[in-house]
């Protein structure tokens, strides 16, 4: 994959992203404040912006999401590396509270 290509990839990765996230803001805003891991004013800007305004604000070379599982410990629970299914969904769940829980603080 060449720099052009690269490029291109964020740029359509960008304009998914914030049709989604318009798409939840406006659906349940609650659920798109957890799920995206923004704030209200984000939030706010995000649900107003215009079909142009989105289509110039992705057109960069940065990506505007971002990962929000940043240590070892999330990323184990995860991929759960050598467990069984059973435990897979209490790992996940395990996970999803911990998220939570850095979403809560963020706020």
């Amino acid at each position: 994959m060449n720099a052009d290509q690269i490029l291109a990839e964020i740029r359509e990765a960008n304009l998914s992203y914030l049709m989604l996230a318009q798409s939840l803001i406006r659906t349940d805003r609650e659920q798109a404040l957890f799920r995206l891991g923004v704030s209200e004013e984000t939030a706010t800007l995000i649900a107003t912006l215009t079909p142009a305004q989105m289509m110039k604000i992705a057109s960069g070379n940065t990506l505007l999401c971002r990962m929000r599982c940043d240590d070892d410990l999330v990323w184990g629970l995860l991929t759960s590396h050598g467990k069984s299914s059973a435990n897979d969904s209490v790992s996940r769940l395990h996970a999803s509270i911990l998220l939570a829980g850095r979403h809560q603080e963020a706020a």
